[in-house]
């Protein structure tokens, strides 16, 4: 035997027995950690955190009247007494109102203006967005159990339905009193004119709007809100810029209230609106949250997602909201 294949040898020789002690300690380890887990000893079974976030949507939006099943406890307009259960303004109602504001020379945008009351304190009309009719070509049932897949047997119809059928970028006469809603957040299904399935206008997409929306202030900082955040601007800021006009001046006929003739934003206080789970709304999300949610609640601020936050929450139609955390059961 030459000595290059001695050294061969004894290198096979060498990397056997390292694989040997590396399968070795991986075995011995796993059962340690094994041994070692406390999986049984938390107060909870619960291994996995499931987050759905639905865009255009905050917390609020969809669970503002949900009810949690006995041992769970919920964060939302109803809980706090901002609204009743059927909908209309309950005893705090005031503190998701709404105000106008208005800019200070020289700045042409400060996060949190000096404030006034809108007209005649009503909150400007939430305007028609939405196709007028469904997306699905000849309001297909085929084509839309073709187009998406997953959805309940019964939802199907929701794809070939709600239609507006109204004139884009006017007053949404679908919404019980919209030309005289109170300066907050209001229902929007009143299951006639407007159901759960009706298409509905989008609110603003843009980040600097949406820090003003939230009407932040230091000097407003307490313990129990650390942001100094209000949330009472969304509607002002909807109305004046909406999703911005990209440098240019608003044109001369422009109006923060919907007239015939004026431009405006085309939003309106579309932000504001809310379903209600008591009366049937949203059916398979409040499935979800009664079946596997733990204490159901508006996310923990995102950085990048400003609606995230609970300073953000009495918008309840936002850029970026609500998730519902679920136990992965």
């Amino acid at each position: 035997m030459t000595v290059k294949q001695a050294a061969t040898i004894a290198l096979r020789t060498v990397r056997a027995g390292a694989i040997s002690v590396a399968v070795f300690q991986f075995a011995i380890g796993n059962s340690l950690v094994q041994a070692e887990s406390r999986d049984n000893e938390t107060s909870s079974p619960i291994k996995h955190v499931i987050v759905i976030i639905g865009e255009n949507r905050s917390f609020d939006h969809v669970f503002a009247t949900y009810v949690p099943k006995k041992g769970n406890t919920v964060l939302n307009l109803l809980s706090e007494g901002i609204v009743k259960a059927d909908g209309t303004p309950g005893p705090n109602y005031s503190k998701a109102e709404q105000k106008a504001a208005y800019d200070e020379a020289p700045d042409a945008f400060l996060l949190s203006p000096a404030k006034t009351t809108f007209p005649g304190d009503v909150l400007p009309a939430p305007l028609v967005g939405g196709p007028t009719d469904s997306y699905v070509k000849d309001d297909s049932l085929t084509l839309a159990r073709q187009s998406e897949n997953g959805l309940p047997a019964d939802y199907y119809a929701y794809l070939v339905t709600g239609g507006t059928g109204l004139t884009s970028k006017t007053p949404d006469t679908r919404i019980t009193n919209v030309n005289s809603l109170p300066p907050g957040p209001f229902q929007l299904t009143n299951g006639d004119t407007f159901t759960y399935n009706s298409y509905s206008a989008s609110p603003v997409h843009r980040f600097y709007q949406m820090w003003q929306q939230l009407d932040c202030d230091a000097t407003r900082s307490t313990n129990k809100n650390p942001s100094g955040c209000n949330s009472g601007l969304f509607s002002w800021v909807e109305v004046t810029v909406g999703a911005g006009t990209n440098g240019l001046k608003q044109p001369s006929n422009f109006s923060t209230e919907y007239s015939a003739g004026a431009a405006t934003t085309g939003e309106g206080s579309t932000a504001l609106g809310f379903y209600n789970v008591q009366n049937g709304d949203a059916p398979y999300f409040k499935k979800l949250a009664d079946d596997y949610a733990k204490n159901p609640h508006s996310p923990l601020t995102d950085p990048l997602c400003t609606s995230h936050t609970d300073a953000g929450r009495y918008a309840v139609s936002t850029a970026h909201p609500p998730s519902l955390s679920f136990d992965g059961r």
